[in-house]
């Protein structure tokens, strides 16, 4: 799961990342204090976190005192913080992920585990070419997993990063529990530069959460299809998948459309917050048949001709669960349409 630090929206924040944010982000990683760059047994922030381990989920003292000293500080995670694939914008990302050979590995994935793509989407309600494209998408159909030691990734995005330092401290309390849940050294965990794991690429609290044993083998194990496809499937029916529902329609705004009054209603985010209805008020033209009492929202993104905009419906939103990214979820969806074509 290549996690996007940047809030859903579109152009001007894409552009204020790149301006602004990741090039404090580069000095940032400059100015890191010597002893971040090698290990982190003796940083100061590093005792508080054992602590914490020990005294809220018992974990062994001398133990997390071994990992630390062991771990390694990886300035490629920073950097690949500091310009991430889904900013580009939105014609860029989909030239580079939405091509003819992944088209063609995809449909070859598909054919290859049919039998548990489709006994995933009977048992989960999710269609097997979203389930395809969102490993395609993620990891090439399990062909790119990220090489690099998790711990090792989050203890850098914890200890280094303090934009989100909140969010990667409460996944590396996370991945120390699946290790000792799955009796597995927490070194061993290799994955993405935001810690991602498995064919699925779950962090590893939706690990924790969402893994299913779907081989029925007795354990959950992502770095198997089968039980990343059905993995896949609970993840996305748990964040309110509706079977049947659309996920997006192509949106123009008439001549005739307030312009105030569009803009607002782009402006308020990937979250379904108006009736179709409403779009409609405000000058919309929707392509396509779509229920006016349905909830959705407006939303942008750059194209090689200029500005397009989309209706988003619950569904659209429920797939940037798995990325917070407009482009990522842009991109299953096309490649999911390519693929049932």
């Amino acid at each position: 799961m290549d996690l996007l630090l940047l809030p859903p929206r579109s152009v001007p924040i894409i552009a204020d990342w790149r301006r602004r944010i990741a090039p404090a982000l580069m000095a940032l990683l400059v100015a890191l204090p010597a002893q971040a760059q090698t290990g982190f047994g003796d940083l100061p922030d590093v005792r508080p976190f054992i602590a914490q381990m020990v005294d809220e989920h018992q974990y062994d003292r001398t133990r997390l005192e071994r990992l630390f000293h062991q771990a390694r500080f990886q300035h490629g995670v920073l950097r690949a913080m500091a310009s991430p694939t889904t900013a580009r914008p939105w014609h860029e990302f989909r030239n580079s992920t939405i091509t003819a050979a992944r088209v063609r590995e995809g449909t070859e994935y598909w054919r290859r585990h049919a039998a548990v793509l489709e006994r995933a989407a009977n048992a989960y309600g999710v269609p097997a070419e979203i389930i395809v494209a969102t490993i395609g998408i993620e990891t090439v159909y399990g062909r790119a997993l990220g090489k690099g030691r998790v711990f090792d990734a989050l203890a850098t995005l914890v200890f280094a990063y303090p934009p989100r330092a909140a969010l990667f401290r409460n996944e590396l309390v996370e991945l120390l529990l699946l290790s000792r849940e799955m009796r597995a050294d927490p070194l061993s965990y290799r994955g993405s530069f935001a810690g991602a794991l498995g064919v699925s690429q779950f962090l590893p609290s939706s690990y924790r959460r969402h893994a299913v044993d779907f081989d029925g083998n007795g354990r959950r194990d992502l770095w198997t299809h089968a039980d990343a496809i059905g993995s896949i499937a609970n993840y996305y029916r748990a964040y309110g998948w509706a079977t049947g529902q659309p996920v997006l329609a192509a949106l123009e705004r008439t001549n005739d459309a307030p312009p105030e009054a569009f803009r607002q209603l782009v402006e308020r985010g990937i979250q379904p917050h108006s009736r179709v209805a409403v779009f409609r008020q405000a000058g919309a033209s929707i392509a396509g048949a779509a229920d006016d009492d349905a909830m959705a929202c407006a939303f942008s993104a750059e194209t090689e001709t200029g500005t397009a905009y989309w209706l988003g419906f619950n569904n659209f939103y429920v797939i940037t669960r798995y990325n917070r990214s407009v482009n990522y979820a842009l991109a299953v969806y096309e490649l999911a349409g390519e693929l049932r074509r």
